[in-house]
């Protein structure tokens, strides 16, 4: 290979069509696959294939989809389905449409090693998992899920690379020794040859917006990329998407994933800001989470009270510069003026779920009305609404972590790595063996489930709640100025009042083990009850409440860990 600038070498080689296998050997030694392979047949350590970016798609009238109509729907493709492919997931998407989720975020599918793996020790940012189904069976989900009105999150790892097969530095200077990350060297995304280091990565994004119709990319733990440049990697990361996705007459969204609570990362580059579009907002959950459970070891040590989850309603964040005794320091920055849409929140996900010790759903901790209780919180917010494979049935298989390595000394480091991580909670268990193959079997989840009860019933109130949501005003209305919640800590009742110009909305929620009466707002109109998921047609204690319009001013009782919605139209004070 000829030298060039910049230390970027090329040659010229005949028939290498589609199909060809190739391997770098550098200064004739090393035999390495292409760091920016498209594919891996045989894995990290095999060599790397051409393949042909032809694809006969269907999604030519495909813009994309605003935020505000987004409900994410996450999934790990190789637990989603027991052939644990691109190509099942497709066969469940008619399911999740009639749902009311409008768009799937696959946890990352870079090529990592072997075949069980969560997709964050990729080492190959431009490959699609090989035993997923490769670049090809990707395209194929995208373009269905596209044809069924759905759009497609990918999950990208830009913080770090995993240990095994991890060669990038041979090919240049990729790492930094300035800073370090939780699994490892850090990039170098600011130091001499940065400019580089940051055209590969971001040329990976823009290639699963290009070759791929990619709608959004969830961008993976970005506090934990240093870059002290004027222009940080993410904001220019950001500026390409958005450039590329103008250019194609599409919608593109780059959401963040941080645990900072930093508003700099939605703020637009005009307010000096990263220009991220929304961001994983972790308060809400952890209030929630604390809540419900009573857990108060490691993070959760912050919460614990309803005014949290109030405060998580009407901001977007808990911490906004308070101390926090979990880190020891203050936390936070008010986000004032940023809307709802700009943050995604769920009640589980795939790290509060399966950075358990044992991996436990909340189906495993929680009642059933709690389970009830929980969906309510989440759908009836004024955020970005996101499901965890199974969540919305009460799936009760753990999700845990696995992987698939074939170093002995890497498998054990990564046991201790796990152990240290759980060391701040007062979890109880056996650690589940992360390289056991019956790890990963676990943690597929059992679509029979949805056909049974109670979890039949659950499932009908996630739809019902998603469709409320998409055809009640005031819960669509994203303002988060528009917001009043009445939060009373020594009852364990939260009281969320939306309201447009005329349409109001009314969420009563009661975290305590006994019935509680609330207080309904005065005004002219009449409320009518929507959801109560204490009465027996949501499988609580509660008989179904007829009539089911009740005065202003009046007094409802909300069953113990139960959840109600009531509205009004019309002439409201």
């Amino acid at each position: 290979m000829t030298a060039g600038e910049r230390g970027y070498f090329s040659a010229m080689v005949d028939r290498t069509g589609p199909g060809t296998r190739y391997l770098y050997q550098i200064e004739g030694a090393n035999e390495r696959p292409d760091p920016a392979s498209r594919y891996q047949p045989k894995g990290v350590h095999g060599p790397s294939e051409v393949v042909s970016d032809q694809f006969d798609w269907t999604d030519a009238h495909w813009t994309g989809i605003p935020l505000n109509r987004y409900v994410i729907y996450e999934l790990h493709v190789g637990a989603f389905t027991e052939a644990g492919t691109f190509e099942a997931v497709i066969g469940r998407l008619p399911e999740l449409k009639e749902l009311g989720v409008t768009a799937i975020e696959l946890m990352p599918v870079a090529q990592f090693p072997g075949s069980r793996n969560w997709g964050y020790d990729g080492v190959c940012p431009f490959a699609v998992q090989n035993s997923y189904g490769g670049p090809i069976g990707l395209k194929r989900l995208v373009d269905a899920s596209h044809r069924v009105g759905m759009a497609v999150v990918l999950d990208v790892v830009y913080n770090h690379l995993g240990p095994e097969g991890n060669n990038l530095d041979e090919f240049g200077p990729y790492f930094t020794e300035m800073y370090r990350t939780p699994w490892g060297r850090a990039f170098n995304f600011d130091g001499p040859d940065s400019d580089e280091v940051r055209r590969f990565f971001i040329e990976s994004a823009l290639r699963f917006v290009d070759e791929f119709h990619i709608d959004a990319l969830r961008l993976d733990a970005v506090d934990a990329i240093v870059d002290l440049s004027a222009r940080p990697f993410v904001q220019e990361l950001a500026d390409a998407v958005h450039t590329r996705a103008s250019d194609l007459g599409r919608l593109v969204h780059v959401i963040g994933e941080s645990d900072q609570n930093d508003p700099r990362l939605l703020w637009p580059r005009s307010a000096c800001g990263h220009g991220l579009d929304a961001q994983w907002s972790d308060d809400l959950h952890h209030a929630l989470h604390a809540l419900m459970t009573g857990e108060r070891s490691g993070y959760y040590e912050d919460f614990g009270r309803v005014a949290d989850l109030a405060k998580a309603f009407r901001t977007g964040f808990v911490y906004t510069g308070e101390y926090s005794q979990y880190r020891r320091r203050r936390h936070g920055s008010s986000p004032h003026g940023l809307s709802g849409v700009r943050f995604v929140v769920g009640a589980q996900n795939h790290d509060q779920v399966g950075n358990r010790l044992l991996g436990e759903r909340l189906s495993s901790l929680v009642s059933f009305e709690a389970l009830k209780l929980a969906a309510g919180v989440v759908l009836l917010s004024p955020f970005v609404p996101l499901l965890f494979m199974g969540e919305e049935y009460g799936e009760t298989a753990p999700f845990q972590y696995f992987v698939s390595h074939s170093d002995a000394e890497l498998v054990e480091a990564v046991r201790e790595g796990r152990r240290r991580e759980f060391s701040a909670f007062k979890w109880v268990g056996e650690l589940p063996d992360p390289q056991d193959e019956a790890t990963a079997t676990r943690s597929r989840i059992n679509w029979d489930l949805q056909h049974r009860e109670p979890h039949r019933t659950l499932r009908r109130l996630y739809r019902d709640l998603l469709g409320l949501r998409a055809g009640l005003a005031a819960l669509a209305d994203v303002d988060l100025s528009h917001i009043e919640t009445t939060a009373d800590d020594s009852r364990c009742t939260l009281v969320v009042r939306r309201r447009t110009a005329a349409h109001e909305a009314l969420a009563l929620f009661n975290f305590s083990d006994r019935p509680a009466s609330l207080l309904l707002p005065d005004g002219t109109s009449r409320w009518r009850l929507s959801i109560h998921s204490a009465e027996r047609q949501w499988r609580g204690p509660c008989d179904d409440a007829e009539p089911r319009e009740l005065p202003a001013g009046s007094m409802f009782e909300v069953g113990a860990e139960a959840f109600a919605l009531l509205v009004r139209e019309g002439n409201v004070n």
